[in-house]
């Protein structure tokens, strides 16, 4: 038995049951599906076999405290993938192992929704580079001990894939393949039930094509159709084009819209029991092919439907998930300075098994959508829709003496709601007059980003400070979109300051990777570290206590985080005046409390006190 059919026949009964309970017993389409995995395995080159081997003799090989994240988008960092090759070293220079490379695969310019609009799944926009370039960049990264990870578009392909062209002349076989309606009869019963994604700028579900005079399923843009999963030939072709992306060198698979791929009139298509079925599926299909790849689960929802993502320890799903709650609830906090719903947030998170491995980020790509807990801040007179005007008045700049400078985006105000871009650096003030105060909160938020369990992900030009750019509003083809004032180019002449302290630039950075550089060599920020709520006596601040007690190793640190623009004074349930010497893990001085055990922090001063056990 080879290493195919070893891995095959551990997964095959499970398989063949949850292939044959979505498409009915469709022997021929599984018999494919398991020559297709096939296929795949012979293709994966050696490199990446031995790559494979040795991530399954260490499983947990990404849930360590080494792993810290960078998301870019290529032509935004260096116009093109070679270009992103020849900048490596700056890469590894922000202490950087994961690289997460925005979507680069063809789309049609002016229709692509920032790449999410895939017309070849195999195809690399020309003006980014080739397949090859790609695969050379995967190699070079593993070289040098970095991840690469790449969205994959399960939900939709553009107007323009070759799909859709043969489906718009009205071939029956392709028209299957999507969401293809004689009239608005059922797309009417579908509406329904289904909520809009983005009502301002691409409102309802369904767009009417007139090449093929028929109504067709477009649940995010117009040019964006939905796969019909329901058809297994569609699921086996994309799963033979997700593992074609990994057997380019790609080791983390963002599964991009997840919970929308599976459709059932009635409902609101979203999180129905076959998407778990056809993820499961798609884990054990990775697990046969390329054991060395991990799915990335893109699940921006509330904590309730985003943790079944991960699956059982049983049937895993997803190695990987979003704190997309965390990072919402963080700018809450900015805008509040009260963190009573971030206490609220992490109580749940730190319950959740230490196997789950979340990404924790400050910004994306996307915006911010403000998905807080609103049956927890009603509890406090907080009303929703007000609260929701609150936050986006505030990081507008419009609220008083605002310092933050955003845009929002889709904004409804039949809905009282809108979401939020900006960069990091322009969400907390740098261009306002207080550039202090701004980049003592950025450099704070990033404390607490590191803080957390699973793997920090920084959104490139956030380690320079980046601010936003307003020159998307002259180009025609973003102006309609303000996610772009957060996705202008890397700024080459900021990060060229990188090493002068007198400039923002310069501080933010030196920060940024000197937390990098202490997290990656303290076993107490490992994922498998004890994570609580320590209790401040003051809502302004954030306690949180990790522990690590392995092997011989014992560590304990104690993190404060001042959300607060004015000194704030805690008394903390914690002894620093006991047994264990605390020191400052940032300046290394030896660290106590006052006589009755109260710590003082200056306006968004954060504190790591460590203590060797």
């Amino acid at each position: 038995m080879n290493e195919f059919e070893s891995r095959l026949s551990k997964h095959y009964d499970e398989l063949k049951w949850l292939y044959y309970e979505l498409y009915g017993s469709d022997k021929q389409a599984f018999d494919y599906f398991c020559y297709m995995l096939k296929k795949c395995w012979e293709e994966r080159n050696d490199l990446l076999r031995e790559l494979d081997e040795a991530r399954e003799n260490v499983p947990t090989w990404y849930a360590g405290n080494d792993i810290i994240g960078m998301m870019m988008y290529t032509e935004c960092f260096a116009k093109d993938l070679k270009g992103v090759k020849s900048h490596l070293d700056y890469v590894q220079e922000c202490g950087v192992s994961y690289l997460h490379l925005m979507p680069l695969l063809d789309t049609p310019k002016g229709r692509s929704d920032g790449g999410y609009a895939v017309s070849d799944f195999r195809k690399v926009r020309p003006d980014l580079g080739t397949m090859e370039d790609l695969a050379s960049l995967c190699a070079e990264c593993h070289s040098r001990g970095i991840s690469v990870c790449l969205d994959f578009v399960m939900n939709h392909t553009s107007e323009d894939h070759a799909w859709a062209k043969r489906a718009r002349k009205g071939e029956k076989e392709f028209q299957d393949r999507y969401f293809f309606f004689d009239s608005w009869e059922i797309p009417k019963q579908f509406e329904q039930n289904l909520p809009e994604v983005f009502p301002t700028t691409a409102p309802g579900n369904f767009t009417f094509n007139e090449e093929s005079g028929k109504v067709v399923m477009t649940t995010f843009y117009p040019y964006q159709w939905d796969l019909n999963y329901r058809n297994p030939v569609v699921f086996n072709d994309m799963t033979e084009n997700m593992l074609y992306l990994c057997n380019q060198g790609i080791d983390i698979i963002r599964l991009d819209a997840v919970p929308y791929i599976w459709k059932t009139l009635g409902t609101n298509c979203r999180n129905l029991p076959q998407v778990h079925t056809l993820v499961r599926i798609m884990r054990m299909a990775a697990e046969i092919v390329c054991p060395g790849t991990l799915l990335l689960g893109e699940v921006v929802m509330e904590p309730s439907k985003v943790v079944p993502y991960f699956g059982t320890v049983e049937k895993p799903e997803c190695n990987m998930l979003y704190n997309v709650t965390t990072m919402a609830s963080t700018w809450h906090t900015v805008a509040t300075q009260d963190t009573r719903l971030m206490k609220h947030q992490l109580e749940s998170v730190f319950a959740l098994p230490k196997e789950y491995v979340f990404l924790n980020y400050l910004r994306c790509h996307d915006d911010i959508g403000w998905g807080l807990d609103y049956d927890f801040l009603r509890r406090f007179g907080i009303d929703e829709v007000a609260h929701k005007k609150f936050l986006n008045d505030y990081f507008k700049g419009d609220f008083r003496d605002s310092p933050s400078r955003g845009e929002t985006y889709n904004d409804a105000p039949e809905l009282g709601d809108a979401r939020m871009c900006g960069t990091t650096a322009s969400l907390c003030g740098i261009e306002s007059a207080n550039k202090e105060m701004a980049i003592k909160l950025d450099i704070m938020l990033h404390a607490f980003l590191m803080t957390q369990s699973g793997i920090p992900v920084l959104y490139s030009g956030d380690e320079v400070a980046q601010p936003n750019d307003y020159t998307y509003h002259d180009d025609p083809d973003k102006a309609v979109d303000s996610r772009y004032v957060h996705r202008g180019a890397f700024s080459w002449e900021n990060a060229a300051k990188r090493n002068d302290l007198t400039t923002p630039e310069g501080r933010v950075f030196d920060a940024v990777t000197r937390l990098v550089r202490l997290r990656d060599t303290q076993a107490v920020f490992s994922n498998s570290a004890d994570t609580w709520l320590v209790e401040t006596a003051n809502d302004h601040v954030l306690g949180i206590g990790r522990y690590y007690g392995e092997k011989t190793q014992k560590e304990k640190m104690l993190a404060f985080f001042n959300f607060s623009d004015e000194p704030q004074t805690i008394t903390t349930s914690e002894n620093l005046g006991g047994l264990f010497q605390y020191r400052n893990m940032i300046t290394g001085a030896t660290f106590r409390a006052n006589s009755i055990g109260q710590i003082r922090l200056e306006g968004y001063q954060f504190l790591w006190l460590l203590a060797d056990l």
